[in-house]
């Protein structure tokens, strides 16, 4: 008698899930605050000065073309074209439930707004780093590009890989989508946009909205089966 097959689960989903997820969660808001404190503070700018030029030293076109490219989605009007769009093909996709939180996930830039109009940190300046001028609004913490996309496209990597069923069109989606938000990071402190550590905090605080979305939409499609 063979023994049943066992459903598997990708390791990335299994740290979303259950107390694993919670645990995460906890980690990075834990390590936004401990950022947000330190940046309140006026502590960290020695080192983000440091550090941001040391990402900047070795330039070539072809890598500030590239920083350039990734960070194109998250100004406007692309910006507030692209997520709804996201919603409305999920939508029209007949994946209605995924279209709402589609739209949730984009909530992560209100999320910015609010921490950006209390904070109030000054963005990096040329005579501190290398800066390409470029129109940009708000303070510097948190960066607004990395929250967004921690949220409205890694939400969609997740739909993408747990709905999408040919293979050659769901990894490629996928890896595009995390490899967009891996390096949105590097690129907003490469242009000299953002500090490391808004960088940083803004990862901390879009990894703990995306599991708490997560776990919000398991609950909604639980109900629904």
């Amino acid at each position: 008698m063979t023994a049943p097959a066992r459903a598997t689960v990708p390791a990335w989903e299994t740290l979303i899930r259950g107390r694993t997820g919670m645990y995460v969660a906890g980690a990075a808001l834990a390590g936004f605050g401990v950022l947000f404190t330190a940046v309140k503070a006026g502590r960290s700018n020695a080192f983000d000065v440091a550090l941001t030029l040391r990402i900047q030293g070795r330039r070539h076109p072809s890598v500030a073309r590239a920083m350039e490219v990734v960070s194109w989605p998250g100004f406007p009007p692309q910006s507030r074209i692209i997520p709804p769009l996201l919603a409305s093909t999920m939508f029209v996709a007949g994946l209605r439930t995924e279209a709402v939180f589609q739209l949730l996930a984009w909530g992560s830039a209100g999320i910015s707004t609010v921490v950006k109009g209390y904070v109030h940190r000054p963005r990096p300046l040329p005579d501190q780093v290398n800066v390409v001028l470029v129109p940009l609004g708000g303070s510097s913490f948190p960066s607004g590009h990395v929250l967004t996309y921690v949220g409205t496209y890694g939400y969609a990597a997740f739909v993408i890989y747990s709905t999408v069923k040919p293979p050659l069109l769901r990894w490629p989606l996928t890896a595009g989508l995390v490899g967009l938000i891996a390096l949105v990071g590097p690129s907003r402190i490469y242009l000299g946009h953002h500090w490391p550590t808004d960088v940083t905090a803004s990862y901390l605080l879009g990894t703990t909205y995306l599991i708490g979305l997560l776990a919000l939409y398991r609950r909604a499609k639980a109900r629904q089966l």
